[in-house]
Formats: C-alpha cells, sequence, structure tokens
C-alpha cells in the first residue's frame, strides 16, 4: 500500500497572520532533513506561500519552522530567459496549480514564463534538480536573494557553483553562514554566461545553461564548501534524478507506514497528511567529516565541534504531543535529537527553549523538562544523555539566566515564595509551567537513582496550589506583596496567561489532577467547571495584547465554547474528564473536534500546526489514546475513529 498519494502537503498553507489555518508550508523535504523546499508565491512576508495563487516567484531552500521565527539560510531557484530580472518580484512567473506536484518527496511545476519544467527532489542536506526547456530560447538558472548577505564563484573545472549566506532572523547565531554547492551535470552549464549582479543582500547569479534538459545537485552545509560538495557525493552518489526520486519516496513510505489505519478516504487523507508533519521537525543540523563521524557547527562559539544537534522546534508546543508519539513511531530519531538538544546545553550552558540555528526563546519557560522526562520513563537516550540533561534542567530550575532567551523567568522569586510575581508577563503560565518541571526533575531523577532529588522537586511541584482563587475557580497571578489584581475577567486573554485566558491556562497540571481537582473540592466540582467551560459563549476581551491575537479569533470562530482546540494549552482538556472518571465526556467532545476542526484540505488545521503538534494531537484523537502527562508512561483512552489500527505492525 502506498501512503504518500494520501498526503497533502499543503494542508494548513491556506493562512494569514490574523486567521491561521495551520500557518503552514508545503515542504518537499526527508523526515528530519537539513534542507527543505518550498514554492515561493510572494516573498514580501515570511507568510511566503499561499496554495490559491497561480504564479510564482521560484523554489525556495527553506529553513523556517514558523511564519513567527521566520527563515534562516535560505535562497530563491527560478529558471528564466528572455528579460532576466535579479529578483524573485522581478522574476515571477505564471503556473497551473493543478498541474503542479507537491508531495513530500518530489516538486515539480512548470514556470510559464519561461516554459520550463522544474523538478526537485530532496537529500537529507541538499537535492536533485531536473530542468526540462520546451523551447529553444537561451536560459539561465536564477540564484536570487532572500535574507541576509550572498557571495558567488563559479568552479569550471567542476561545473559547481559555490554560494554562502549569512542570513538568519531572531535567533543569536554567531558567525553563522550556510554555504552551498550546486554542481550541474553533463556539461549543462555555459561556464561562459555566469553572471553576477549586485553585491551583499541584493547578490543575484544566472547560471547560463547550455541544454534543453539539464541536471543539478545541491548540498548544503553550516561548515565549509568542501562539506557541501561532499554532501552530494555522499548522498547523491551517481544516481540518476529518478532514482534520487524513489530513494526518497521509499524513506517517506517507510516512516508513513509506522501506522497503518483502516478508515474511510476523508480520513486517510487527514491522517496521512497529519502524520507526515512530525517528521519534518526538528530538523537535522549535523553533518558528516570525511571519517562519516557526525560534525556540527555551534551558534555559541562560532565553531566546529564533534557530535550531533538538532534544530527548529518550540517546545513549548512540541512536548505535549510530537515526543510522546515519537515514544511510539520514532524511539531511535527521538534519543538522536536528545542527544541533540543536550549539545546545546553543554556548548551554550542552557537547555534550549526554541532553537532555530541559534536560540529564539521566544515562548516562556523550560518544556524541554516534559520532553527529557518522557524519554526517560520510556528508557530512550543514554544513561550519560539523560545525567546531563538533568544537569541542565537543574541548572535552569536554580539559577537565573544571563539573557531572557534561556531559563525559567522570575526563578529567583519562585524559588524564594513559591511562584512567579504578576510583575513579569505570563507570570501564571511561568508558575504553573515551572511546577510542572519540577515534577519532570523529580521524575528524570528518580529513572536515575538520584534520590536525594526526588522528595525536594515533588514538593516544588506542589507550587501551582498558591495560585488557586477558590472564589472564582481559576489560577490568579499575585503581586509581589501576595496581592490579586482588583480587576478579574476570565475571559480576558494575555497578562498573566499565555496565548489564552484564565480558561485555557488553569487546568495546566498533568502531573496531578487529583490534587488539581481538591482544589475545586473534589473531582465533581472539577468535572463541573470543565462543564462550564465547553459551554460557555467563546468570547475574548483584549486587555492583556492591547489588541486581537489570531488564537482569539480562531477560538471564537470554530467555537467550542472555552476550549480552544486551536492552541496547545487547551490541547489536554478533553481528556481530563476521563482521568476523573468521565470517559463518555472525554468521547464525546475529542470525536467531535477532531471530527469538525481538522480535514486534509488547505485550510484544515484549526490554528497553528506549530512543528507537529497539532498534527500529533489529531493523530492520537484517532488512535483513542493521549498522553495526558509527558512524562508518566499511561495514556488517557478515548474513542477510536477509526476500524483498525496498527503501530509498527502490531494491533492497537
Amino acid at each position: 500500500m502506498k501512503y504518500i498519494p494520501y498526503v497533502n502537503i499543503k494542508m494548513g498553507t491556506k493562512s494569514h497572520p490574523r486567521r491561521s489555518y495551520g500557518n503552514t508550508l508545503p515542504l518537499t523535504q526527508l523526515p528530519f532533513g537539513m534542507a527543505s523546499f518550498a514554492i515561493q508565491t510572494d516573498g514580501r512576508s515570511q507568510w511566503y506561500y499561499h496554495p490559491d495563487h497561480e504564479f510564482a516567484e521560484g523554489v525556495r531552500l527553506t529553513h523556517q519552522p514558523s511564519p513567527w521565527i521566520n527563515d534562516y539560510g535560505t535562497f530563491l531557484m527560478i529558471p528564466q530567459n528572455d528579460v532576466i530580472s535579479n529578483t524573485g518580484s522581478g522574476a515571477w512567473s505564471g503556473y497551473r496549480i493543478q498541474d503542479s506536484v507537491q508531495r513530500p518527496d518530489r516538486l515539480s511545476l512548470k514556470f510559464l514564463r519561461s516554459n520550463c519544467i522544474f523538478e526537485l527532489t530532496p537529500t537529507l542536506r541538499g537535492a536533485a534538480l531536473r530542468l526540462t526547456f520546451c523551447d529553444d530560447r537561451p536560459s539561465v538558472l536564477s540564484f536570487l536573494p532572500v535574507k541576509g548577505n550572498y557571495e558567488y564563484r563559479f568552479d569550471n573545472e567542476t561545473a559547481t557553483l559555490f554560494g554562502t549566506t549569512d542570513g538568519h532572523s531572531n535567533d543569536k547565531a554567531k558567525d553563522f553562514k550556510m554555504y552551498f554547492a550546486v554542481k550541474f551535470l553533463n556539461d549543462c552549464a555555459d561556464s561562459k554566461r555566469i553572471e553576477s549582479f549586485g553585491n551583499g543582500e541584493n547578490t543575484a547569479v544566472h547560471v547560463g545553461l547550455r541544454s534543453k534538459v539539464c541536471e543539478a545537485r545541491i548540498g548544503i552545509s553550516y561548515i565549509s564548501h568542501e562539506l557541501a560538495l561532499a554532501t552530494i557525493s555522499r548522498e547523491c552518489k551517481n544516481l540518476s534524478f529518478d532514482e534520487l526520486c524513489s530513494l526518497a519516496e521509499e524513506n517517506w513510505e517507510e516512516k508513513l507506514s509506522r501506522i497503518e489505519i483502516d478508515a474511510d478516504e476523508d480520513m486517510m487523507k487527514t491522517f496521512y497528511s497529519c502524520l507526515y508533519r512530525p517528521f519534518l521537525f526538528p530538523h537535522m543540523a549535523y553533518e558528516l567529516d570525511s571519517d562519516n563521524n557526525p560534525v556540527h557547527y555551534s551558534p555559541f562559539d562560532g565553531k566546529v565541534h564533534p557530535g550531533v544537534r538538532y534544530t527548529d522546534n518550540g517546545f513549548w508546543d512540541t512536548y505535549r504531543t510530537v515526543y510522546p508519539l515519537y515514544t511510539l513511531v520514532a524511539r531511535d530519531e527521538f534519543a538522536e535529537t536528545l542527544e541533540g538538544f543536550v549539545t546545546d546545553y553543554v556548548e551554550g550552558g542552557w537547555l534550549p527553549r526554541w532553537p532555530s540555528i541559534g536560540e529564539v526563546g521566544c515562548m516562556p519557560s523550560t518544556l524541554i523538562d516534559a520532553v527529557i522526562a518522557e524519554a526517560a520513563v520510556n528508557g530512550i537516550g543514554s544513561r550519560e544523555v539523560l545525567e546531563k540533561a538533568l544537569e541542565g534542567m537543574l541548572n535552569h530550575a536554580n539559577n537565573p539566566a544571563p539573557e531572557d532567551r534561556f531559563g525559567r523567568t522570575g526563578v529567583e522569586f519562585y524559588l524564594k515564595n513559591g511562584y512567579v510575581p504578576r510583575e513579569y508577563r505570563e507570570s501564571v503560565n511561568l508558575t504553573l509551567d515551572a511546577a510542572y518541571g519540577d515534577w519532570c526533575i523529580a521524575t528524570v531523577a528518580k529513572v536515575l537513582g538520584r534520590d536525594d532529588l526526588v522528595d525536594e522537586y515533588m514538593a516544588r511541584s506542589k507550587n501551582y496550589k498558591n495560585l488557586f482563587d477558590t472564589e472564582s475557580g481559576f489560577m490568579r497571578g499575585k503581586d509581589k506583596n501576595g496581592q490579586k489584581a482588583e480587576f478579574f475577567d476570565p475571559a480576558s486573554w494575555g497578562g498573566e496567561y499565555t496565548e489564552g485566558s484564565a480558561w485555557q491556562n488553569s487546568f495546566a497540571v498533568p502531573h496531578d489532577i487529583e490534587g488539581l481537582a481538591d482544589l475545586y473540592g473534589g473531582k465533581e466540582n472539577l468535572i463541573k467547571k470543565l462543564d462550564e467551560l465547553f459551554a460557555s459563549d467563546p468570547s475574548y476581551r483584549v486587555f492583556g495584547y492591547n489588541g486581537e491575537i489570531h488564537e482569539m479569533t480562531e477560538m471564537a470562530l470554530i467555537d467550542f465554547g472555552q476550549m480552544a482546540i486551536s492552541n496547545q494549552p487547551s490541547f489536554h482538556i478533553p481528556f481530563i474528564y476521563a482521568a476523573l472518571g468521565e470517559q463518555e465526556k472525554t468521547d464525546y467532545w475529542v470525536e467531535r473536534l477532531a471530527r469538525e476542526a481538522f480535514s486534509a484540505t488547505d485550510d484544515g488545521y484549526p490554528g497553528d500546526e506549530d512543528n507537529g503538534t497539532t498534527s500529533a494531537w489529531f493523530i492520537f484523537a484517532v488512535l483513542g489514546f493521549y498522553r495526558l502527562c509527558p512524562g508518566k508512561t499511561d495514556w488517557i483512552r478515548c474513542k477510536r475513529l477509526v476500524r483498525s489500527a496498527k503501530i509498527l505492525g502490531k494491533e492497537i
């Protein structure tokens, strides 16, 4: 059985900064690969692809994990003839969407202006290209700027274009450059027609082509041109374009076949379109030296170090669903990515929060704690890696970081008083996440036999209780003097809460649902509070943000009350019912959310997809179980939405 035909890589791409249907890109990329490719239809912003645009500025080499994070190490490719432009906005061409092929393993479109069919298939750190011109006009393959400064040189002896770009976005990355090599095959590049225009961030280069059919191979490196060129030899060998297409297809078919379901056509399409997403991120950020040993560029000192590294992952989102999914279908990959994340602690002094080549730190808290705990209790990762990870967890749990990008915000006050005061933005979430993080530390310590730490951090994990307001039944912030704000509306977003209000964020105690229920006076009262959440009007007030953010819009338009399936803080809420003994309510709400808020269409997600997170929620909802608390090995059951399912060949 073939699974790729069920995958719509455009699912979620029909988005806008004010209304996300996924905020995804249609990435042609090998699983966890270092190089991704997507059509660019309008490069004036991070939302550079739209599925309804019948025009394209080229095919972009991209690493963008989210439009909110932006891109790095990127350039644009487009075949041109007649009038040659140095920018995507000048080179754009019409293309027939219905005739294009956009799959995980292959990208193909015909640029109508140049009358050229552009085909690409990915390798781990590059791609193979095939261009077929349908007439005899003198033509070029152009490499156009996107972000940063560019430099190019063409080596006649090897028919290879070498380039560099230093473009990156909201992170800090010392001396970052992406090096790339484009090797032209069969004497198809005309060395007498290599033209470069502009300098720095405006640099473009046009490689003249001799043949109507032209092939090239791309390799990238964060270390050197030599490694970029070696990547081409290692990953492409002397294989034909079609043979490389077959390898990419086999790679994706193997990943997608790790979960087999029997369902109707619509469910098959949505399920496998979702299953494709968790295999995209995090991105590999290491290479192989001449002895096939892993080496990587470090953004902390700009030097080359031995070992593996991974990037482009926001743990505030992904810890909830992606890594629990990996425990079932990608254990080896999970182990290697964990090792790569610990690399950042070893080299930079802090475990990552939101790395995108360098650390961005755009979301609060240190939720990598949950990723580490999930690995530890599931026997993933070596003892050496887990011990170093625990060291990093203890560091950010007890020490203030030198920059806001790292560590736990407000950690000093939290240590003294058991909560983060509302003088800090998002103080409720910071407190609840710190308490959960402390539970994760106790869990990892227990696995490693560090009994001296278990009791201390288990006690700290109860700090969430310090913010519970018995009068309102919500978690509320306190200032440094222990006082709550005079004004309180549970539908007011922001301020003390992250991307939500008190409704979405007061139940973020996955490690101690029983203790949370006790605060409400028993399970029955917590169940009533959840009933009220689902029954409430999806209203919101913008005070904490001084304006509307897209997550507000999506919650109201989808309308499951205050259950915002559009964003991560609500993901676990319907499963709390089953944890409290109300299985039927979990079954009812999870099925409605999955069936009504998801589809395989270009507008198929209820909100931001976020590196596989929302996709993995749907996968669990369909399969009939969910990890309520990453770091525990038990699953919350719910009604299965398919006729049958297998994971790694075993019936579930």
